[in-house]
């Protein structure tokens, strides 16, 4: 019996289906999810969630946000997500220069600055991390679009 999954960032319906186990990192530790699961409710952490189907896993990365798991439906309400086969590689990595440049220089005069430019580089480190461990080298785990509701 698969379990109701939907992954939705601030702008979009990432992931949509029905999955056999989804993985995620809170902030208290990674969780895992099976159908009849107990409710739940935690705040999700920098990193993937994984769903498997079967034999196959996709990951997605998410910035933060938080997670509700009923028995038979889980939402992953991320602050920022997509699918690792969406990843820019060539955005992500000069992203990363650009913070790491930008932190460099100095700390810059506020804390509201440092801590954006701070997050703008974990983020782009996520993303490449997740290229490297998950992207299916030449082929695609699913096209973009495949399997959500754009």
């Amino acid at each position: 019996m698969p379990i109701r999954t939907e992954i939705v960032s601030q702008d979009r319906m990432v992931f949509e289906g029905d999955v056999d186990m989804v993985l995620a990192p809170s902030v208290e530790g990674q969780i895992g999810i099976l159908p009849d699961h107990a409710p739940l409710i935690a705040i999700l952490d920098m990193g993937f969630v994984i769903i498997r189907r079967g034999d196959e896993e996709e990951v997605f990365t998410v910035t933060g946000g938080f997670i509700e798991v009923q028995p038979n439906i889980v939402t992953v309400m991320a602050e920022a997500s997509e699918h690792v086969d969406e990843i820019d590689v060539e955005r992500a990595k000069e992203a990363r220069e650009r913070a790491k440049k930008t932190l460099e220089k100095g700390p810059p005069p506020d804390t509201e600055t440092y801590l954006k430019i701070q997050a703008a580089l974990r983020r782009s480190q996520l993303r490449l991390e997740a290229v490297e461990q998950f992207r299916k080298r030449g082929l695609r785990a699913r096209p973009p679009g495949m399997g959500s509701s754009e």
